[in-house]
């Protein structure tokens, strides 16, 4: 039993099935994914408006992930009672994009592979999706398309709003499409919003001029459209 004890008290992390890691082990593998964990945040936080939350949540991601590995290594009853308590778990935050979840994933990656002493793996990982992130934020033709555009007309219920600006929208978009159709201020109101595609070249204040003489000068809104693979 003192032999036990002993042992469990020279290793950081005792025998988790037939696999036993030593403290040295443990020390490498931690401070290469808080290295590593580092520089993916500074790779994808670097000239973009990120915050610090994020920041820090991709550095500690890799070292927490490594862990867990390390944990449940060859035994599947952990590995089981791990995925449920994971499975409660619920990101609770503000929407993102679809490079937070590459960022994401790419940390808990790197902590898959230090958890299983992969380090070179994980190395080089990282330093290619990195090196490949920031490249592509200067490829100048990887831009989003400016023309396509989200509107929201707000007219009187008096008027038929099925073709109401079809006329305008002719002279102004490519295309047009009539997304949603909303009552407002005690049904008196309409509000529509379209997915619009502007012409090359066509004035963005000249087509909202001649909505706005169309509509009575009620509220309009013209913003950039999202795309769905931008938002998280």
């Amino acid at each position: 039993m003192l032999n036990e004890l002993n042992l469990n008290a020279a290793d950081l992390t005792s025998s988790v099935g037939n696999t036993t890691i030593s403290n040295g082990t443990f020390a490498v593998c931690t401070l290469v994914s808080l290295v590593i964990g580092a520089v993916i945040a500074f790779a994808f936080c670097y000239k973009q408006n990120k915050s610090k939350n994020f920041l820090t949540t991709l550095a500690l991601l890799p070292v927490i992930v490594q862990v867990v590995i390390m944990l449940v290594n060859g035994n599947l009853g952990t590995g089981v009672a791990v995925a449920g308590a994971f499975s409660l778990v619920r990101f609770r935050s503000m929407q993102g994009n679809a490079k937070d979840i590459l960022a994401i994933f790419l940390a808990m990656a790197v902590g898959l592979a230090t958890g299983t002493n992969s380090l070179k793996l994980a190395v080089i990982l990282t330093l290619i999706v990195c090196a490949l992130n920031i490249a592509y934020l200067y490829i100048p033709f990887i831009e989003n398309d400016t023309s396509e555009k989200e509107l929201t007309i707000t007219i009187p219920e008096s008027l038929d709003y099925s073709d109401v600006f079809d006329d305008i929208f002719r002279k102004f978009t490519t295309n047009a499409t009539l997304d949603q159709v909303k009552t407002t201020n005690m049904g008196s109101l309409f509000k529509l919003k379209y997915n619009v595609t502007l012409k090359k070249g066509a004035s963005e204040k000249a087509f909202i001029d001649e909505l706005r003489v169309r509509n009575g000068n009620l509220e309009i809104l013209c913003s950039r459209k999202m795309a769905n693979a931008d938002r998280l």
